[in-house]
């Protein structure tokens, strides 16, 4: 009776002793495995990349992907029918002419006369129909004509003409007709000289 129960002792503690084995064995086989594995291919984590020239490429620097030369490669020889881009003028766009303004209706002919002006030393005194004289408008002194009559004046010299609205008298000098401000003398040429011979038109 004492011997079966000590056999059966013997077989219940080397069951533990077994399993516990077993576990061991499976844990250091499971580590061999597990290390050949990183042997060939987590130990050179790079060797894949390495292996892929296009990948290597790809990632390499912006300068190291081109290819340098040691000497200039001889340039090419220039064909009879090429064109020396250095040689074409550029096309001139023609410039923009002015509209002309709209010619005035002359609904009468004073004649010829001769036109002078006036400017700085009279710029801002009072005309004769109370306006203050502006050297850079478009006006004119007259001996007889209404204030407001709108005359065109013709430089006979060069074709050049203005109208001009009379806003004052005069001038009161032997011989001329028409005193014109600067503004208007210098749009038919003549401040240089300081008058000249021209023909006079009422407009409306």
């Amino acid at each position: 009776m004492e011997k079966a129960h000590n056999t059966t002792q013997n077989a219940t503690t080397a069951r533990p002793r077994s399993f516990a084995a077993a576990c061991l064995l499976a844990v250091i086989l499971g580590g061999t495995a597990l290390a050949n594995t990183g042997a060939n291919t987590g130990s050179n984590p790079g060797a894949e990349e390495t292996a892929d020239p296009a990948h290597a490429a790809e990632n390499a620097p912006f300068e190291e992907q081109f290819t340098a030369f040691e000497t200039l490669p001889d340039e090419p020889e220039t064909p009879d029918h090429a064109v020396d881009i250095t040689e074409i003028e550029p096309p001139v766009e023609p410039e923009a002419k002015p509209e002309p303004e709209p010619d005035s209706a002359v609904t009468r002919t004073l004649g010829s006369g001769v036109a002078s002006y006036y400017g700085r030393r009279f710029h801002g005194r009072k005309t004769a129909n109370g306006e203050r004289f502006n050297m850079n408008a478009m006006t004119a002194a007259h001996k007889t004509l209404p204030f407001g009559t709108k005359v065109k004046v013709t430089n006979r010299r060069n074709g050049r003409s203005v109208v001009v609205r009379i806003n004052d008298r005069g001038p009161f000098i032997r011989g001329r007709t028409i005193d014109l401000s600067r503004a208007a003398a210098s749009k038919i040429g003549l401040i240089q000289s300081g008058h000249a011979r021209v023909k006079l038109d009422i407009v409306s």
